[in-house]
């Protein structure tokens, strides 16, 4: 009689019914949005942070080009010496004193100048300052080869490009940086879960290995059963979760349109946004209809399709890692012996985060991002980095991912023969730390 059911329905319920995983459960996805949100509080607040800028300017040029902000302030001193300026500066507490000397041109000015600070600044305040200097500096240049202070305003003024489609809708700038930290996000969530739950089935492994209770439960049930069972219902559990958090992440969603008031109906239509899927001649966005008009692009993203294969990729994954991770259980004694084996495990999966951001940022169909997305232990999770640009004409080949879950399938298969082939020995063997040595004799056995 086949007691693989059973064991799945055991793995499913321990796991399921578990305090801790219904805490999680409901909680994971309040604790993510809430740490989102604190982290951009508390970013606000720090850059909130006013800084108080001394200027000490004896030379005839920069008297209009320190101009108060959000960000700085600036107090202008006159008829001191440099000395008692900087000591009022360092008196009051204010972040620097910058010390515009008196010199006949502006190059010599500029060579001449200093910014005194208490320790270090940040490179943010020294760049808006030599921007101001940069800015003075190129104006001079120019006009001393006949440019016009009018003709200096027309250059500088910064330049962006319109891009389109070739279907002729308007291009977002950032928006494909967007779809990959949304595809990294995915793969992050994979590897975490593979990283946890494997563990799961690891320390469950060792635990009735150690209490002897296997020797017991192996006389009824086939050694492979009892792992691939531990695999799967572990792996139920882990969808269950997912399916969860999903419907929380859509609530949460739908919130977040109502707090910056964005209406999903116009979602959907380019045409609504004005000055985003428009042509040039149309008038400069508002902050309102920038924000429609990202989450229009992101309302494009093929969620349905991504979701999809965000499971698929995370139950071949999870099956080929778990596995790994049931046969480490079953050859050791106890967790410390483990140590020795994890890291090989988890390399993979630290190479193709890391990797994976570097190669889809820059080229998403770059050899570097299309190896890692066919290699079976990176590509569940470097292939949804690339999955949210689509499938076919723009997005992944269709050859590509057929490629990638196939390659996906034939190494679970393999990796599965040769983790049985361990855990049936190794299930038995006690008080001896195994290596890698015995282990490819496990496998010949």
């Amino acid at each position: 009689m086949n007691k693989l059911p059973i064991i799945i329905k055991r793995e499913y319920l321990a796991k399921v019914r578990n305090k801790s995983f219904v805490i999680m459960t409901f909680l994971s996805p309040i604790l993510m949005v809430g740490m989102i949100v604190l982290i951009a509080y508390l970013t606000k607040i720090n850059d909130n942070e006013k800084r108080i800028i001394g200027i000490f300017n004896e030379s005839d040029y920069f008297s209009n080009d320190f101009n108060t902000t959000e960000s700085t302030s600036y107090v202008h001193f006159k008829d001191v010496t440099l000395q008692l300026a900087k000591d009022s500066t360092a008196k009051m507490g204010y972040y620097g004193l910058l010390h515009i000397p008196h010199e006949d041109e502006l190059e010599k000015v500029a060579d001449h100048s200093y910014f005194y600070t208490k320790e270090a600044p940040s490179t943010s305040v020294l760049d808006k300052l030599e921007d101001v200097f940069q800015a003075r500096l190129r104006e001079r240049r120019l006009q001393n080869m006949g440019v016009s202070s009018k003709e200096f305003a027309m250059m500088d003024k910064r330049y962006e490009i319109n891009t389109e489609t070739f279907g002729g809708e308007q291009n977002l700038k950032g928006i494909n940086e967007i779809k990959a930290i949304i595809g990294g996000g995915f793969g992050y969530l994979i590897m975490m879960f593979i990283i946890i739950y494997g563990g799961f089935v690891m320390r469950s492994v060792i635990e009735e290995k150690t209490s002897r209770i296997i020797e017991v439960i192996i006389s009824s049930v086939k050694p492979f059963q009892l792992m691939m069972g531990k695999i799967i219902g572990t792996s139920l559990a882990g969808i269950t979760q997912f399916a969860i958090w999903i419907v929380s992440a859509s609530i949460l969603l739908m919130i977040a349109f109502a707090i910056f008031d964005i209406d999903p109906a116009t979602l959907g239509d380019g045409a609504n946004v004005p000055g985003i899927a428009g042509n040039m001649a149309s008038p400069v966005p508002t902050p309102n209809q920038t924000i429609q008009a990202y989450a229009q692009e992101l309302y494009k993203i093929p969620w349905a399709m991504l979701i999809c294969f965000f499971v698929v990729y995370f139950i071949l994954g999870y099956l080929i890692y778990s596995s790994i991770y049931a046969a480490i259980g079953a050859a050791v004694d106890n967790e410390t012996d483990t140590q020795q084996f994890i890291f090989p495990i988890i390399l993979p999966l630290m190479l193709a985060i890391y990797v994976g951001f570097f190669s889809v940022f820059s080229n998403p169909h770059g050899p570097i991002a299309v190896g890692f997305s066919l290699f079976p232990l990176t590509s569940p999770i470097v292939m949804l980095m690339r999955l949210p640009g689509g499938i076919g004409e723009g997005g992944v080949p269709v050859w590509e991912l057929v490629t990638s879950l196939i390659l996906l399938i034939l190494t679970f298969l393999g990796i599965v023969w040769f983790a049985a082939k361990i855990y049936r020995v190794g299930i038995l063997m006690y008080g001896k730390k195994p290596t890698y040595k015995e282990l490819f004799k496990w496998i010949k056995y």
